[in-house]
């Protein structure tokens, strides 16, 4: 097999005690793909990064990568501005960010086509069509004047693996392609870089923390962890039987959709038919304002719904279906056209200023991403603590006295106060947004994505945390994501958006082994699933 990657004992390493990389050797084929998997800081981005050369300054780097039988290490900036894009080329998690927002899709595949090849204006032209055509962009011609604004989520990164191939190159570096996107985009996604590889040949070295997506289109897997390779297996041997113990803890940490009637924790509602609603949405419509005299968009269309006290109530829909516009206009930061919004039987529309900051008080916020949400100038204390100086809560010795208590119940250890964010893991951020979510006790918690960027086996033990503080303290919560199996795990009760419309409500369990929708079916068939002869069989598009 002629091989597209070889790295031989590669080291990465910085001004740590321990190197991000210590002794990784692996290889992809022509026609392969090849997944990277680890928990986060395992290295698995730090050896993609070596490949297409593109460390951080102050990295140093020995061994051997090899890319399409030319080495990497060692070549200075020219040598390696003609491999990138030639030889080796990477598709990027964010697709918002790899492309340019004030330059049209036509003009960003022209600088790539014209970057090694000599082409016309018209030629450019006529192979950034068909590049579009590759990746399935309909009405190519058109989309060549768009700006990445114009394209939904899943079209911006067909543009980003468009630009990827423009040169042919023999290996594409896929890190984390799919994690920003909801399930049937990440379906559509995946099935178009396996007819990639079908089509050019090229091999794949797939980084991802979605054991889910490996099953599905990997030939084989590497495991990493802190640097060193774990083990190396066919796919299906490494689902069926996995040899290291670090290899079946990441197994168990994945969740799972399972629709053929499991016992789980959630799936049974509260019984709360005497009790007031925390929160009861009557109908709300929501609308944004056009720009430059285009029309209203309409986010949300008379949605109706309620949560009662102690409940999970899990919001699922594709992006754009109002996920996040619902939480936001729960939680009061966006206005409703038409329609009320009740908290503890208050029409919060109807609430003055002092009221209203009263009820804001029983609502909280998680954040999808905390190193965005968390100040970098405070400590993990002044993080938390910030909220009840905001509200007015108690003396500042109370207010310690709570910082205390509030890491102590995310499991955070006392000295982690005075850290700051970027002196955390992720995971640790994660928990320090939740602590700061609890510090006012709110009865209602609306968690947006709050475990989208987080690896599997951190993304269990923080919504493990989860659960186990939602038991013992009691809040209502509304935990929005596009990740079904995630939704199932922890909620009683799942509402299901499309296009601004509420389509479905029930039961999670019952909900998702038998969806009364054609949309909601359509979610739940698009999930991956962590066992790759159960994927390919009833998949046949994406055997490899």
């Amino acid at each position: 097999m002629t091989l597209a990657l070889e790295v031989s004992d590669l080291h990465v390493g910085f001004d740590y005690p321990r190197p991000a990389v210590a002794g990784i050797s692996l290889s992809v084929g022509r026609g392969e793909i090849v997944a990277l998997v680890g928990e986060s800081g395992s290295g698995k981005t730090m050896t993609a990064r070596a490949a297409i050369g593109l460390l951080p300054v102050g990295a140093t780097a020995t061994g051997s990568v090899k890319v399409d039988g030319v080495e990497v290490l060692g070549r200075s900036e020219r040598e390696l501005t003609a491999v990138r894009g030639d030889r080796v080329a990477m598709v990027f998690q964010e697709p918002q960010t790899a492309l340019n927002p004030v330059q049209t899709i036509g003009w960003q595949l022209r600088q790539a086509l014209t970057r090694h090849r000599r082409l016309s204006r018209a030629d450019a032209r006529r192979r950034a069509i068909e590049l579009l055509t590759l990746v399935e962009i309909p009405d190519p011609q058109t989309r060549l004047g768009y700006y990445p604004h114009q394209l939904s989520g899943g079209q911006k990164q067909r543009v980003v693996i468009a630009l990827a191939v423009a040169s042919d190159p023999a290996l594409l570096l896929a890190d984390e392609p799919t994690t920003a996107l909801d399930v049937t985009v990440q379906r559509e996604i995946l099935e178009l870089l396996v007819r990639l590889r079908d089509k050019t040949e090229a091999g794949i070295l797939l980084i991802t923390h979605n054991l889910g997506v490996v099953a599905e289109i990997a030939d084989r897997v590497v495991v990493v962890q802190l640097g060193e390779v774990v083990e190396t297996a066919d796919v299906h041997q490494i689902f069926a039987a996995p040899n290291q113990p670090y290899t079946r803890q990441l197994l168990a940490a994945v969740p799972r959709l399972d629709v053929g009637g499991t016992d789980t924790a959630a799936g049974t509602a509260p019984d709360a038919h005497d009790a007031t609603p925390v929160v009861c949405v009557d109908s709300i419509t929501v609308t944004h304002p056009g720009r430059f005299g285009a029309a209203a968009h309409t986010a949300l269309s008379e949605v109706s719904l309620q949560v009662a006290p102690g409940e999970v109530l899990g919001i699922v829909g594709e992006s754009g279906s109002g996920k996040t516009t619902l939480g936001r206009t729960v939680g009061g930061i966006l206005p409703t056209a038409a329609g009320r919004i009740l908290v503890n039987g208050d029409d919060i529309a109807r609430l003055s200023g002092k009221q209203l900051k009263a009820v804001r008080r029983r609502i909280a916020f998680v954040p999808q991403d905390p190193s965005a949400s968390l100040n970098p100038r405070f400590t993990v204390a002044e993080s938390i603590r910030e909220p009840l100086e905001i509200q007015g809560l108690g003396n500042r010795r109370w207010r310690a006295r709570r910082v205390v208590q509030l890491l102590s119940e995310v499991q955070l250890p006392t000295s982690f106060a005075s850290r700051l964010p970027h002196e955390l893991s992720g995971g640790q951020r994660q928990r320090v947004a939740l602590a700061r979510a609890l510090s006012a006790n709110p009865e209602l918690l609306i968690a947006d994505e709050p475990t989208s960027a987080l690896d599997v086996s951190v993304q269990a033990r923080v919504l493990e945390l989860f659960a186990e503080l939602q038991n013992e303290l009691g809040f209502a919560a509304m935990f929005i994501s596009h990740d079904l199996a995630v939704v199932r795990q922890v909620s009683d009760r799942v509402a299901v958006l499309r296009s601004g419309r509420l389509v479905e409500t029930g039961v999670a369990d019952a909900l998702f082994a038998s969806p009364s929708t054609d949309y909601t079916r359509a979610l739940v068939d698009a999930v991956p699933v962590p066992d790759p002869d159960r994927e390919r069989a009833g998949r046949p598009v994406l055997a490899v």
